[in-house]
């Protein structure tokens, strides 16, 4: 089923992988199955580096995010120049950073979480708007068939991609994923301090959370075991409790008190796969 977003954005399959990491095999591995790949470049430096790297690994079209809680002309600059030409904006105005992608005849995509930002997305004038791209809460093949049936033209799902073999997950946390409940992906405001205002995540339950909640959920500056630290990552740079930190391979320490990122769909993501075979999994039932 090719809809006119996949048109638009010259994908075979109406699956876009949300930008978990900027490691090129993965979004490399979902493009080449057919689907959209995409990069978490808001912390790459320099971003053009992680787009030539993907680029090297396949010859379909791929994105990159961004995160407009600060500004990012510079990294879409880098970016655009690398040869990104579909770009994902998030959490903020993305109207200044139209023209620049339109510019160099790429691709807009904008998250809202309202019919108000969806009208103003429009206004600015992005290309796509993540809401006819259905996200949250997808993950298997009747939940894309269900976001199809409601007028949705392709669907946007991150928790499933965590199991990709291409996603180099620390084992513990990929296991506390494989085994988690639905109810294990708790809604948090501000948890973690991912350093933006008003940004609620979803996260597994764990240590860290537990002994939060137990002290009455206090804001930081006051919770119990803040500043601790818990972990390093692969590079030597320290963890400390209440940092945002998804465990990659690598990361050694107290893995299971870090930010173990889950959406609700979790409970739907059973087995490691490489990431073609969730792709043609996802689909499976919108093709027939």
């Amino acid at each position: 089923m090719r809809t006119p977003v996949c048109e638009l954005l010259g994908i075979e399959q109406p699956i876009v992988q949300a930008p978990m990491s900027a490691l090129a095999e993965l979004a490399a591995a979902v493009s080449n199955a057919g689907a959209l790949g995409m990069l978490a470049l808001t912390w790459s430096t320099p971003a053009g580096d992680v787009v030539r790297e993907t680029a090297a690994l396949t010859d379909r079209p791929f994105g990159g995010n961004l995160i407009l809680d600060s500004d990012q002309h510079r990294r879409l600059d880098e970016a655009l120049e690398a040869g990104l030409r579909i770009v994902s904006l998030f959490w903020g105005d993305p109207a200044g950073y139209v023209e620049q992608v339109h510019d160099a005849n790429g691709v807009v995509l904008h998250t809202v979480g309202s019919a108000e930002e969806a009208r103003r997305a429009v206004a600015s004038g992005v290309d796509v708007v993540v809401a006819v791209i259905a996200a949250g809460g997808i993950g298997d093949a009747r939940g894309v068939a269900a976001v199809f049936a409601l007028g949705a033209q392709a669907a946007w799902l991150g928790t499933r991609f965590l199991l990709a073999q291409e996603m180099p997950l620390h084992e513990e946390y990929r296991r506390r994923v494989i085994d988690a409940a639905e109810t294990d992906a708790q809604w948090y405001a501000d948890l973690y301090d991912v350093g933006w205002p008003d940004a609620p995540h979803r996260a597994l339950r764990n240590s860290t959370s537990r002994a939060w909640e137990a002290a009455g959920r206090p804001p930081l500056g006051s919770r119990p075991g803040e500043g601790e630290v818990i972990a390093q990552f692969p590079s030597g740079e320290q963890i400390v409790r209440y940092e945002p930190a998804a465990p990659m391979v690598g990361t050694t320490g107290d893995i299971e008190a870090l930010s173990l990122w889950a959406g609700q769909s979790v409970a739907l993501a059973r087995q490691p796969q490489p990431a073609a075979e969730i792709v043609a999994e996802l689909v499976s039932l919108i093709h027939g």
